[in-house]
C-alpha cells in the first residue's frame, strides 16, 4: 500500500482539480490528453493509477460537449386595469391552477383615490404557469382586462450554467467515488477521519448543486407571470375638473340635516323649558291684567251720568 503522506498528496490534488474540473473540461481539446482528476485505489501501481485516471476523466468529460436542449428561464410583469382586483385575482389563481401553474404570492390592499379621499381595493398576484402555455396565459391576462398600462416581458438562456453545474456534478461523484475506496482502504484513524472529512465537504458540495440544477429545471418549466392589479378608473366617484357633484350634494344634504336637527332641538327645548317658564310667569301677569280691566269696567259702571240742560 502507498505510503500515507503520498496518498494525501494525491488525494488534495484529485480535490483540488475538483473545482475548477467544470471549466477545464470545456476548455480541453479534441486531441489533449485527460487531466488528472482524482486518487485511485491504493492497490494500482504508478502505470495503473495512469490508466485508472485517464479512464475516470473519459467518463466524466465525454458528454460534455454533446447536444443538449437549451433551458430557456422567461417571466413577465404586467400593469392591468380591472374592475375589481380582488375578484381578478381569484380569477387568475384559478387560471393558473387550471393551467397546471401555482399561485407563488397574492397582496391586496386599501388605497385611497381622490380628494376627499375614496378607498377602493389594489393588489398584486405572482403566479407560475408551463412554459408551454405562457403565451396563452399572457393573452388571456390581457383580454380580462380593462386597460393593459404596461408590459414586460424577458428571457434568460441559463443552458451554459446549468451545463457547467452538470459537468461540476459529475467530477464530484466521480471523487466522491474514489474517496470512498481510500477510506476503505486506510488503516490509520487519522487517515480514516481526514478523508471522511474531505468526503463530507465534497458531498455538501454535491447537494448544493443539485439543488441549483433544481432550480434551473424547475425555473425553466414553469414560467413566471407578476400582475399588478390597479381598480378601473370607470368605476371610481365622478371627477370634471376637480369638481365632485356627487359631493356637492353630499355637503348640502349634510346642511339640511344639521339645519332640521337644529330646529328640532329648538322645539324640544321650547317644549321641555319654554312652556313652564311660560305658564309660570304668564299665569300672575294674566291674573293682575284681568283683575286690571275689572277695576276699570267698575269705575266706568260707577261715575254719574251728566244732566241734560233744558233749552
Amino acid at each position: 500500500m502507498k505510503s500515507p503522506a503520498r496518498l494525501f498528496t494525491v488525494l488534495l490534488l484529485a480535490l483540488l482539480l475538483t473545482a475548477c474540473g467544470a471549466s477545464a473540461a470545456l476548455r480541453l481539446p479534441a486531441q489533449s490528453e485527460p487531466a488528472f482528476n482524482g486518487p485511485v485505489a491504493p492497490e494500482s501501481g504508478v502505470a495503473g493509477a495512469d490508466e485508472s485516471m485517464r479512464a475516470l476523466d473519459s467518463s466524466v468529460f465525454t458528454d460534455a460537449g454533446a447536444a443538449v436542449e437549451r433551458l430557456v428561464v422567461r417571466t413577465a410583469n404586467l400593469s392591468l386595469v380591472v374592475e375589481d382586483p380582488a375578484l381578478s385575482a381569484e380569477a387568475i389563481a384559478a387560471m393558473a391552477e387550471a393551467m397546471g401553474g401555482f399561485v407563488v404570492s397574492t397582496n391586496l390592499y386599501q388605497t385611497s383615490y381622490g380628494d376627499p379621499a375614496v378607498l377602493s381595493t389594489q393588489g398584486s398576484i405572482t403566479i407560475r404557469v408551463p412554459a408551454e402555455r405562457f403565451e396563452e396565459a399572457m393573452s388571456r391576462l390581457k383580454e380580462d382586462a380593462e386597460e393593459v398600462r404596461s408590459e414586460n416581458s424577458s428571457a434568460q438562456d441559463v443552458t451554459q450554467q446549468y451545463t457547467d453545474l452538470q459537468s461540476r456534478l459529475r467530477n464530484l461523484e466521480a471523487a466522491e467515488t474514489q474517496l470512498r475506496e481510500i477510506m476503505a482502504s486506510a488503516t490509520k484513524t487519522e487517515d480514516v477521519l481526514r478523508i471522511f472529512e474531505e468526503l463530507r465537504k465534497v458531498r455538501e458540495e454535491i447537494e448544493v448543486i443539485k439543488g441549483q440544477i433544481q432550480y434551473f429545471e424547475e425555473s425553466a418549466s414553469l414560467s413566471a407571470i407578476t400582475v399588478e392589479l390597479i381598480p378601473d378608473v370607470a368605476a371610481q366617484p365622478l371627477q370634471i375638473g376637480g369638481w365632485k357633484p356627487e359631493g356637492t350634494a353630499k355637503q348640502a344634504l349634510e346642511a339640511l340635516i344639521r339645519g332640521l336637527q337644529t330646529l328640532a332641538d329648538a322645539l324640544i327645548w321650547l317644549a321641555i323649558c319654554g312652556v313652564p317658564a311660560a305658564i309660570l310667569l304668564g299665569l300672575p301677569a294674566w291674573a293682575g291684567i284681568r283683575a286690571a280691566r275689572r277695576r276699570r269696567a267698575a269705575q266706568a259702571g260707577q261715575a254719574p251720568k251728566p244732566e241734560s240742560k233744558s233749552k
